[in-house]
């Protein structure tokens, strides 16, 4: 009589995102696992994502997917090709929480209650007998073997108690929202394994900005706008270069500058390390006009009421602060329209078509909705999420270089990357 095989045993680092669906895929394929959480609680940043709503995914075609991935997307391709957005929102129907999609084809749940894609996923894992302890923080990878033949064996948690595994997958997230436990753990581990770090810069992240009239326009929002990223040696016209970013949308004005998702996604771009001098943005307000149809627009607002001052005239373009601003910008001041030449409503149009804002920094990692750069994708396999140095390591999620536009992106990426990393981790071992 043959003897039953052993379970084998992985182990997952972290239970957010792409820890807890690693851990899902990985008891799915048959791998008795065991899920180490330093939080309370799991998912812990999924609470607050979407402002406590989730968005979890988002529905596009997957040819336009790959427009709002920054970093990486090569690496990608087998990760969500194998477990995509439409793979995810069924997952999700299946575990209870049913889901919707709304505008620029974002995915939440129907309840609204990001707890609840929480709730699904550790709903999945109580059906496969999922081990998942809490304020247990790792402090180290162990590994057996030689240089270049390294294979893991195991973890050892802060407490210097040790576990044993025959596959472990790293699932710490970044640096962004510090306050949730990212506090670039996996950096460390991946480091001591001889994993290059690609340096760690807050992204999808609210940007400060110089101009003192920012801050008085404090809670102002703007939509259908269009925002310009350029590199500061570009503003000065010596070089023709395509702009780093250009997107359509809504900002808002903040105390410290600007936020809002087109701002978010600008930041995308923005590396304060390279150039510390920081950046010019160049902000269209009435995109949808060309310059010939905004100065006859003004013209006939002039002709209209020709004794107002001109920043009275132009609210019927702008929110008042945002009329008086331009109007102060453009030296027009407490001019009435009637004085207002040809010249000057030219000089006034490409204002309104041009505002300058400098970027000078960004509000960091406090607020950063995801992290740009981790762990170096060219040390992991991407058809597996192995490393390639240290056999039974995976990765997944935002501890890896990859990251990606607002709107469901990155946590499709965490969902995708965990899952294969959880498949492989299983097959690898055995199952």
């Amino acid at each position: 009589m043959g003897q039953t095989k052993r379970k084998r045993h992985i182990v997952v680092i972290g239970a957010g995102a792409a820890g807890l669906m690693a851990a899902c895929a990985a008891s799915d394929c048959g791998a008795a696992v065991t899920v180490l959480e330093k939080n309370e609680k799991a998912g812990k940043k999924i609470y607050i994502t979407g402002k406590g709503r989730c968005n979890l995914t988002n529905a596009c075609d997957l040819q336009e997917f790959w427009n709002h991935i920054v970093s990486n997307p090569k690496f990608l391709y087998s990760a969500v090709y194998g477990f995509d957005q439409q793979q995810m929102m069924r997952f999700l129907e299946d575990n209870g929480c049913p889901v919707k999609t709304e505008r620029g084809d974002r995915v939440f749940p129907v309840s609204d209650h990001a707890s609840d894609v929480t709730k699904a996923l550790l709903y999945h894992l109580r059906n496969r007998n999922v081990e998942i302890r809490y304020h247990c923080p790792v402090k180290r990878i162990l590994t057996a073997g030689e240089e270049k033949t390294f294979r893991v064996t195991g973890v050892e948690t802060r407490t210097g108690e040790r576990i044993e595994a025959d596959a472990v997958i790293l699932a710490t997230g970044g640096r962004s929202y510090p306050s949730t436990g990212s506090e670039g753990d996996g950096y460390r581990m991946g480091k001591e394994l001889g994993i290059g770090v690609i340096q760690p810069a807050p992204s999808l992240v609210p940007v400060l900005t110089s101009e003192a009239w920012c801050a008085r326009l404090q809670g102002l929002s703007l939509k259908n706008v269009e925002l310009t990223l350029l590199r500061p040696q570009e503003e000065t016209g010596r070089k023709k270069k395509k702009p780093l970013f250009t997107g359509f949308g809504e900002m808002l004005f903040t105390h410290f500058g600007i936020s809002g998702p087109l701002v978010l996604t600008a930041s995308c771009y923005m590396d304060f390390d390279s150039h510390p001098e920081g950046y010019f943005m160049r902000l269209n307000l009435k995109p949808a006009l060309t310059e010939e149809q905004l100065a006859a627009r003004i013209r006939r607002e002039i002709d209209a009421a020709p004794l107002k001052k001109m920043a009275t005239v132009i609210r019927t373009l702008f929110p008042q602060r945002l009329a008086e601003e331009i109007s102060s910008m453009s030296g027009i001041g407490e001019r009435t329209a009637s004085s207002i030449n040809d010249k000057e409503i030219d000089k006034l149009c490409e204002l309104i078509r041009n505002v300058p804002i400098h970027a000078s920094g960004t509000r960091g990692f406090q607020e950063a909705i995801v992290t740009r750069g981790g762990l170096d994708v060219k040390a992991f396999d991407p058809s597996t999420m192995e490393c390639k140095n240290v056999k039974g390591l995976y990765a997944a999620g935002e501890v890896l270089d990859v990251d990606a536009h607002t709107g469901g992106f990155n946590l499709q990426i965490a969902w995708s990357t965990g899952h294969l990393a959880g498949e492989s981790a299983a097959e690898e071992a055995g199952i």
